[in-house]
């Protein structure tokens, strides 16, 4: 590997490190605005089955989303925002 490079992520590790240990402020944060699934499936009046075959997943996913063990991402957060902005639109363009 290339020296710079190897210096580079050393650097990288170290400020990573004193950011977990709280010795230095991260440059950025991302924070997300919550997105509540249940409250949106609810909502729109379906039932978890019936909302996780409309977004083509399983139930159990659904589930892990609505109790906040796990968060959407890629293509079924952006299918979420959709439904979440114009839930009609979207229901009606699934079920197309």
């Amino acid at each position: 590997m290339e020296t710079t490079l190897f210096d580079d992520l050393v650097q990288s590790l170290k400020e990573a490190r004193a950011i977990a240990g709280g010795e230095l402020e991260p440059s950025r944060r991302f924070n997300r605005p919550p997105l509540d699934v249940k409250a949106m499936r609810e909502g729109i009046g379906l039932s978890q089955a019936d909302f996780a075959r409309l977004l083509r997943v399983s139930v159990r996913t659904l589930q892990n989303w609505e109790q906040d063990r796990r968060h959407p991402t890629g293509p079924a957060l952006a299918l979420l925002k959709i439904v979440a902005t114009a839930p009609e639109l979207a229901i009606q363009s699934l079920h197309s």
